[in-house]
């Protein structure tokens, strides 16, 4: 939904939406918190609502903007933004075809290759002891050989939630052991070794990448959220590489129908190529998050970030 400016400065009462009840509440909470402090110290007369005390959404009409700071599938998924439209109630970030794009891996992987893309190989099951006892020696594993390590992640989720380094049948078994919820869609991807780079994009802006750099295996939501070791650096990277990444980061906000803003997470190969793998259209905004230290390397502060955010979804 878009607004001219006169709209834009009707803008004075925003609800902030973040908690339910997915995997990722813990990190929601942690989300809203800070973005509801930087509305008010920016201005604006606010309200923090924890969307699993929300009866109703047409409660959130007093306000005159949701932003939405719900993770996981009630924030994500594309049914809360579709709601909101019907409702006439103006939020922050994509609307829900774009979330449904987003949210679902496997959707997302074949819009990907579909505009050339690169993303990683991948497999669709659903993760049975089928899968367990069947071991990794059948056929539909060919499009991967020779691998050293294969990814198990659900096809949807999000903040590295279930997500395994599978490396043989031990590792396999014990992913399924580990799992909080087996009974869902998953993938197998290719995993490619490199640099784990992200690429935050507000208002068709893409902020300076930042490289992860994790003590652990890989981004998992250990060292997204609560290791103090992970570290979050501007990417070293050549001007070509920079204009590269840039230009791949937008192509993919762009064939998945994200608006306002997002966050693309990518892998840079040995080789130097970088392949997408996954956008989020709601992304983290803690302390340990990778968008408002996007933001930093600009000059930008927390405050000025979110309301770049705004902005942008107007």
């Amino acid at each position: 939904m878009w607004i001219n400016k006169k709209q834009m400065d009707k803008i004075k009462k925003i609800a902030v939406l973040y908690g339910g009840l997915s995997s990722e509440r813990e990190i929601s909470l942690k989300s809203g918190l800070g973005v509801h402090k930087a509305i008010c110290d920016l201005g604006y007369e606010s309200d923090l609502i924890d969307f699993k005390n929300l009866n109703n959404l047409h409660e959130l009409k007093i306000y005159d903007f949701v932003f939405i700071a719900l993770h996981g599938f009630e924030g994500e998924g594309g049914k809360l933004q579709e709601d909101l439209d019907d409702l006439n109630i103006l939020y922050s970030g994509s609307n829900s075809v774009a979330c449904k794009n987003t949210w679902n891996k496997r959707l997302a992987k074949e819009i990907l290759k579909k505009n050339n893309i690169r993303t990683p190989v991948w497999l669709e099951v659903k993760f049975t002891k089928k899968i367990v006892n069947n071991g990794l020696y059948v056929s539909s594993y060919d499009r991967f050989r020779p691998f050293e390590y294969l990814f198990l992640k659900p096809e949807e989720d999000g903040s590295s939630v279930d997500i395994f380094k599978i490396s043989d049948e031990d590792s396999l078994r014990a992913a399924y052991k580990k799992c909080t919820n087996p009974n869902r869609g998953f993938l197998f991807e290719e995993y490619i070794h490199g640099r784990e780079i992200t690429v935050t994009i507000i208002d068709k802006e893409c902020y300076p990448p930042i490289e992860i750099i994790t003590k652990n295996e890989f981004y998992d939501y250990d060292a997204k959220y609560i290791s103090d070791d992970t570290l979050h650096v501007e990417a070293e990277l050549t001007q070509k590489e920079l204009d590269e990444i840039k230009s791949i980061a937008m192509n993919a906000f762009e064939v998945l129908d994200c608006k306002a803003w997002a966050r693309v997470d990518m892998i840079q190969d040995k080789k130097g190529k970088f392949y997408v793998i996954e956008i989020n259209t709601v992304p983290g905004m803690t302390s340990h998050s990778n968008v408002p230290k996007s933001g930093s390397l600009l000059g930008l502060t927390y405050n000025e970030v979110v309301q770049k955010i705004i902005d942008a979804s107007l």
